[in-house]
């Protein structure tokens, strides 16, 4: 029996979540700027069609109360705002941009303040 690492109706993602359920902004801005535009775009595809059913269901409860699987969800939703503008606005830019980003380091977030 396999064990589901994200909540029902999310399977779609669960091949995602060993690259993107990150927790720390610094550590998912890592990953935004060290992944390939393939792998930035085959996660942003999945993961824009179930945002808005996944932020419902993780408005449902308080993030103290999240289990194993909702944690998982939550940080991937939290990694697809960093993959989106790479998808939406950037497009062939991001190379230059992730170049960039090097000189402006993220330390924390206040997305970090429940992990």
């Amino acid at each position: 029996m396999t064990v589901a690492l994200l909540p029902p109706g999310f399977e779609a993602l669960e091949p995602f979540v060993d690259a993107w359920a990150i927790t720390g902004a610094a550590s998912r801005a890592r990953k935004r700027n060290d992944s390939a535009e393939a792998e930035r775009l085959a996660f942003y595809e999945v993961a824009k069609e179930l945002a808005p059913a996944a932020l419902d269901y993780l408005d449902r409860k308080p993030l103290a109360e999240f289990d194993e699987g909702e944690k998982r969800l939550m940080n991937l939703m939290l990694s697809l705002a960093h993959v989106a503008p790479t998808v939406e606005a950037l497009g062939p830019a991001e190379a230059q941009h992730a170049r960039d980003r090097e000189h402006l380091k993220i330390t924390r977030a206040s997305s970090d303040l429940y992990a």
